[in-house]
Formats: structure tokens, sequence, C-alpha cells
């Protein structure tokens, strides 16, 4: 349940003035001695002792007492055996006693002293048959004696008392008894002040609820924020004294552990009330529903079963529920579970998960990994699923060694039936020896049923997910392209419901070494449909990008096909090219979030883009361009809506907790600042897609000069010139014949084979200059197939290929370009004067 400051309903915040008040941190646990008092008043017991037989006496002798102080209710430290006592009495013929105030009274010794005439007393035997250790006697707290219920717990925490006895070999040591048996019941106490929303809560019941006790704050919203929310009214009308009658109340809920693991709980409470019928508190117990009655009606387990199988959509969900619906209920100590497929079992949930809990075969045949087994090489369950019955295997039975280890106590294979065959099989295991009774017979056939079918359903669920997935990545890029100017990271994240697959998509593509498109989208839809639009517009937009279409036409263009493929999915987009050397953006959105960036000195900024309608809404939207300057050190940062909006949280607040995260993210790392901003955003309700690149600037900046080719006679004539004056003002004068003789073959070949504006275009780079002529014709240049001594034309490509160290055409917006790169040789200085040389070390 979420956890949003508030206290409960009926219970109202702590006051300011309250001792350990909110605010400290944490709540000291109550002592284990105040706890098992607390637990034991709840019980209805006033005073609890321990008698056990002295060394060779006849008699039995206090060892232990707990409750009430000896002067206000006390009992006798030695009752002789013979004697006319209720413990002495119990220990002889082995069966509890329960008296009230008139059975108590005639019995002559051995009572509450002094003697009052509403007491009431419980003497348990302890131990088992053929060795009887001591008696454990209660006094009760009222003449109405121990109801049903209180004494199935106080049997259940004498059999607690005689373990610890067993233990011991029958010599307890002072405080070694009541306490630890309580802790070994994993009872937990409780004691709420309504009018503060306090709790005072031992130990044991921060186990088990998940809390360790450095972190409690003492809040009774803290403790309810780990129930689960379907079963929070019901809690709240037991916890809430204003609902209900000032008596006893009783409940199972189920909490969920910081693990994942979801446990059943069974609270008892009642209200203690002032002099004026105001509740002052609320006592109560809170226990595994193992230890106490498991259900009055098997039907209910069996209805919640089936209610939380339906919403386990994954294997794994699977095998967490036959986890929570059998190992602790039976009292289990390991559980198994495993699919069959293709006459092979693949193990998927082990309980507990460490390897040292298997047998150790599983260990060293399987080892960690738990892969999967044929199985042949396992006959008792090839018998079980072959038959489809369930089989109980008890203690000392004889099984193959790949089952031997797992349950000496017992052990249960249960089939898991469905839709006509076996979908895979369940194993139980006890360490010490278990008697199945009929009711865990039906337990056990009722669950495989519901398992089976529920393996099935997620089975196929995981193989639709997998397909899913596979389908997105497919879609998505598999890695970015390195920057030579910057560093961009992505991430994706699919919608935690339904089928994870979604619409958001990013792109980074490298238009020229010195520019680079970033562009992120999000296709309306969580379905396989708004995937494959995804899919579509990604390719489109990258197609068109590559062309060398300004960022506004890339835009428009994709508008126009989304819109011609009469879908009714829109689309919404962020286009932003940049050039690396100058570090300017252009910026286009599509019915898209703004872009945010980070400046060098920590700053953000959401940068207001002039925007335009989504994508496939009208064909004759614009799409206007928005320039920004990007400083070295700069991130920019380009999200989808899953990110920064929900149900509960509002764009405005998304925005700013991104832009925080953004601005307090180190940006020496941008695969850490991508996790940053992501955080832990919990289940998500949408996919989510973040695009982020830091931009370093260019190492080098280059020179660049171009030239306009009019079409005349002497036009190669002056754009040579122009090459060797500018060749000239660099000082590269060593590689002019070179780029002389492709810019006379690049500038021929334009004039001759294309119509319209042909410009030469040349850039110095470190070591490399390149070349490049620009035309209006898209048609690529054709290099020729055979050139031989009749051939009139075709040698300039070939020549131009060769003395280039790199050569290629791209398109550019309504033409080509075609371009070439030649590396200028490093100059070696000039050696020191030593005097004159000859060719053969004499003078020349």
């Amino acid at each position: 349940m979420p956890h949003d400051g508030r206290a409960p309903a009926g219970l109202s915040e702590p006051r300011v003035s309250e001792a350990h008040a909110a605010g400290t941190g944490s709540s000291p646990p109550v002592p284990d001695a105040a706890a098992s008092d607390r637990a034991l008043t709840f019980a209805g017991v006033a005073l609890a002792a321990v008698y056990v037989p002295g060394a060779g006496e006849e008699a039995l002798r206090l060892v232990e007492a707990a409750g009430c102080a000896t002067s206000e209710c006390g009992l006798p430290v030695c009752l002789p055996l013979s004697g006319r006592s209720p413990a002495a009495h119990a220990f002889r013929i082995h069966r509890p006693l329960w008296l009230n105030p008139a059975a108590l009274a005639s019995y002559s010794e051995g009572g509450p002293t002094p003697p009052r005439p509403e007491a009431s007393l419980g003497a348990l035997p302890l131990g088992t048959e053929g060795r009887w250790l001591g008696c454990l006697v209660v006094v009760g707290a009222s003449a109405d004696g121990f109801d049903a219920e209180q004494r199935r717990f106080l049997e259940w925490y004498a059999n607690a008392v005689a373990d610890l006895l067993q233990a011991g070999a029958g010599r307890p040591t002072p405080s070694s008894l009541l306490s630890p048996a309580l802790r070994s019941l994993r009872v937990g106490s409780f004691a709420l002040v309504p009018d503060t929303g306090l709790i005072e809560a031992d130990e044991t019941l921060l186990k088990l609820v998940g809390i360790t006790p450095d972190h409690f704050d003492g809040k009774a919203d803290t403790l309810l924020a780990h129930a689960l929310p379907e079963d929070m009214p019901a809690l709240m009308s037991v916890l809430d004294p204003s609902t209900q009658a000032f008596g006893r109340r009783e409940l199972e809920f189920r909490v969920r552990r910081p693990t994942g693991e979801m446990r059943w709980l069974s609270l008892s409470c009642r209200v203690v009330v002032s002099t004026g019928d105001r509740p002052e508190q609320v006592l109560g117990m809170v226990t595994a529903t193992s230890v106490l009655r498991r259900s009055a009606d098997d039907v209910s387990r069996i209805q919640w079963l089936t209610a939380v199988l339906d919403d386990a959509a994954t294997v794994p969900d699977v095998g967490r529920v036959v986890v929570t619906a059998l190992r602790e209920p039976l009292g289990a100590d390991r559980v198994a579970l495993a699919e069959l497929q293709d006459d092979r079992l693949l193990v998927t949930v082990l309980d507990p998960p460490q390897p040292a809990a298997w047998p150790e075969t599983w260990r060293s045949e399987w080892r960690s990994e738990w892969p999967n087994a044929p199985v042949g090489a396992l006959p008792t369950l090839q018998m079980a699923l072959r038959d489809g019955r369930l089989d109980l295997w008890p203690a000392g039975s004889a099984l193959e060694p790949g089952l031997a280890g797992i349950g000496t106590g017992g052990l249960a294979v249960l089939p898991l039936p469905a839709k006509g065959r076996i979908a895979g099989v369940c194993l139980v295991g006890w360490d010490q020896p278990h008697e199945f009774v009929p009711e865990e017979r039906s337990l056990l056939t009722a669950t495989a049923a519901l398992v089976g079918q529920a393996l099935k359903r997620a089975h196929a669920h995981d193989a639709e997910q997998e397909l899913a997935t596979m389908l997105q990545r497919s879609l998505l890029p598999r890695r970015l392209p390195e920057l030579p100017g910057g560093t961009a990271v992505a991430r994706y994240l699919p919608a935690r419901r339904g089928l994870q697959v979604g619409g958001d998509w990013y792109d980074v593509i490298a238009l020229s070494e010195d520019r680079v498109a970033l562009v992120i989208g999000d296709v309306q839809g969580h379905s396989a449909g708004a995937a494959t639009i995804m899919g579509q517009m990604r390719t489109a937009v990258r197609a068109y990008a590559v062309e060398g279409h300004p960022p506004d036409v890339v835009v428009s263009h994709a508008n126009r096909l989304l819109v011609g493929m009469e879908t009714d999915l829109f689309a919404t987009c962020c286009y932003a090219e940049l050039d690396m050397d100058e570090g300017n953006i252009l910026f286009v959105r599509a019915g898209h979030l703004s872009p945010l960036i980070r400046h060098p000195d920590g700053s953000t900024e959401e940068v207001q883009v002039e925007g335009g309608l989504p994508l496939g809404v009208s064909l004759e939207a614009e799409f206007p361009m928005t320039a920004v300057a990007l400083a070295p050190g700069s991130v920019l940062a380009l999200v989808t809506d899953g990110l920064v909006e929900a149900h509960d949280l509002p764009l405005d607040e998304g925005m700013r907790r991104t832009r925080t995260a953004l601005a307090a993210a180190d940006p020496a790392d941008p695969e850490l600042m991508a996790d940053a901003l992501l955080g832990d955003i919990g289940r998500r309700e949408d996919d989510v897609a973040l695009l982020l690149m830091r931009y370093d600037g260019m190492k080098t900046r280059p020179i660049r000069v171009g030239w306009v080719v009019w079409r005349l006679p002497d036009a190669v004539m002056h754009a040579r010139r122009f090459t060797a004056r500018t060749l000239r003002r660099w000082s590269v004068e060593e590689v002019g014949d070179a780029v002389l003789l492709v810019v006379s073959e690049l500038v021929t070949n334009a004039l001759i084979h294309t119509q319209g504006p042909v410009r030469l275009d040349l850039m110095l780079r470190g070591d490399r200059v390149r070349v490049s002529v620009s035309d209006s014709s898209p048609r690529a240049p054709a290099r020729p197939v055979i050139v031989d001594w009749e051939a009139t034309g075709g040698r300039g490509l070939l020549l131009v290929e060769a003395m280039s160290d790199s050569f290629g055409s791209v398109p550019v917006a309504g033409g080509k370009q075609v371009w070439s790169e030649i590396v200028v040789p490093r100059r070696e200085p000039a050696p020191a004067d030593s005097g004159p040389r000859t060719e053969q070390g004499g003078l020349r």
C-alpha cells in the first residue's frame, strides 16, 4: 500500500509531545519480557509457570514464571507429584485440565495464593508419550476461564515449551523457556493508541511483517503500509475502535515482505476502554497463519488461491504463489516447481533458493543455475506424471538418488494437470516425519489442478512477452553510433501492464562526420500495432534524414507518411539536428515534450521549442524550426511522457523532478546519468524512452571555404585556381597535385552529367583535406564496369578513387554530394646542421 505519510482512517497523527514521537527515526523494540507478558495477557493469562520434576524428588518444582507479581497472583514453589494440585494431576493423567473457579476450589493445593474465588486455571502436561518433562500452569485473568481459541493457542504454547525442555535435556535455565517459546511460535504482540496512531510492536511482529527494528518509527501506518491494498478495508474495520463493538475481533490478512514474498498473518485483538467508555488501547496478537487455526473453511483458501493465481502473469509469479500456499501452511521445508517441456523438467522455482538446502545430487549435477533434467532419470516423477495422480511418500521411503534428501520426513509429488495434459510437477518435502492427514490430501489435490492451469497460462504469457520483447528490440537501435564530439546514451523501459511493448522510440543518426540527428517519439497505444507503426516511423525518419533534408522537411515527410497509412494512431516526435563543430542545434517538435538542457554550470533549462501538431493528424501541418546554441559540456535530454507523467504525477511536477535529477547527476558518465534520471519509477503505467547526449565539442575545429562553380567553358580552370590559392593559404601544398586532380575530375563530371548549380567545398581538419562537389542530381556517380584502351570516358572516378584515402557519395536535399579525402603527410622536423655531408660519409 503506498505510504503518503498520513495516519490511516481512525488513527490520527502522533502528537509532537509523545514519547519517541515521529522524527526520531526509529522506535525502540519492546523488551522480550514485556512482549511475552502482553501476549500472555491477551491470551487470558494472568500468570504462567513451568514446573519440572526435581532430580531424585517426587515433586514438581517451579523453574520459571511470567505475568503478574507473585504477591498478587502467586503459585507454590514445590508441588508433590502425589498431591492434590492441578499441575500434579495433569502430569499424572497426561491430559490438559481447564478449571473454572468452582472446579479449582475442589483442589486443596496448587492454586493461586492468596486464594481468589474468581480465579480460573489451566494445567498442561509438557512432553510426549513415554517422556513427560513437566507441566505448564496458566492462571486465568478472569472468572470466565479460557475460550476455545485461547485453549488452542495455549496448547501450541505448551508444545513449544516442551520442545525447549527436551532440547535442554530437561534442565532449563532461568528465563529460558517462556519468552523463547513464544518467539519460536512467531507470536507478535502490539498495543495501539487510537488517539495518536502510535503503536508498540515487539520484534517478532516486526519480523513477521518484514521490518527491521532500526527502521520502525513507532507509527501504525508504517506497519499497515505492508498490507495488501485489498485487505486494508477489513483490517481497518478491526483496528479502528470507532467502527466496532468493544469486543474481541479476529482476521486473516496478507502482507508483502521486502523480498516480494506474500505472507498470511492472523490477527486477534481487543479494545481496552477508559472509565468514560472511551477506547484507550487496542491490544492484539499477530501470528503466522500456520500457528493458529489455519481456516475454519478450506473453501476460503481455495478461493484465495484461485484469485491470486488469476493475477499471476508469469511462471515466477505462479511459483511464488505455490510457495506461499504450500510451504508455510503445511510446515514444509522445501518446495520445488518444474515445468514439463518435451519430456524434460525445467525447474523454475526452488524454495529455499540456497543450493545448500537441496540434495548433493542436485548441487553437483544441476549446479546453481538449475537447468532441465530428463524425466527418465527420475522414475518416481515419471510414474506420477504418467498416472497424473498425487503421490505421498512417508518418512523412510526408498527413492532414487535424484529425489533422496528432498523430503526425508515425507515427500508429496503433485503432477500439475492442464487441459488434458501434464504441465509440470510440484515437490513438497519435510525433514521431520510428517503425517499426511485427509485435509492435506484434499488441499494438495485442489492446489495441483489450479496451479497446472495457471502454469499453462503463465507459460503462454511468457512466450508472448518474449515475442513482444524481440519485436521491440528489433525495432529499436541495437547500439548507438560513436560521435566525434559527444557521447549519446539511451534507455527504454516497457510498460508493466498488458503486453509489454509500446510505441516509444529513439534514434541517433550520424548524418556526416560533423552533423548528427537525434530523434525521440511516441506512437499512441501499447500494443503490437503501436510497435509496428513505431518501427515504420523510425525507419522513415532515418531515411529522410540520411537523404540530407533539413529537420522541418524530415518531420513533414514523416507526417505525410503517417497520414497516408490511414491508421487511427498518431505519433509525437522531437527531432534535433546538431552541428558538432559549432554546437548549433535545430529543433522541430511535433506534439512532443520539450527537450531539456543541462548547462556546464549545472543549471537546467526546458527549451521553449515552437511546436506543431502530432504526426498523422493533418496533412497540411507545419513544423517550424527553433535554433539553440550549445556550449561544450552541455547535456541534451529528450524524454517521453512515461518518465514524467502518471495518474498521480502531474506533467509539470514530473518535468520539475526530471530537471532536478538532471542537475544533480554527474555528466562525467552519461550511462550513470541516464540511470539516475530513470530512478526508481516503480510500476510504470506507460513505456519510457530516454535519450541523452553530452556535447563535448570537436577536438579539432575545421577550416572551410566554398566556391560556386559557374557553368562557363573555363569553369574547371577557375575551380583549380581557387583550390590552389586555398591550399597555399593552408600551407598544405604538398598534396596540391592530388587535390587539384580530384577537383578537376569531380567538377568536370558535375558540369557534364548534371543540370543546375554546382558547388565546390574544401575543408581542412587536422591532417585531412576534404573535397566536396555538390550538384542537383540525385543519381549517384556510376563507376565504369570495363575500362580498356578504346574507352573514351569513365577513367575519372577511377583516378579520384586511386588518389583519395577515402571517397564516396551521399544524398543531400535536392541532389547529392561527391566527396574525397586526402591525408596530408606528416612533416618531419629538419635535422640540426652538423657540418658538410657526403654520400659515402664525405663532402658533397
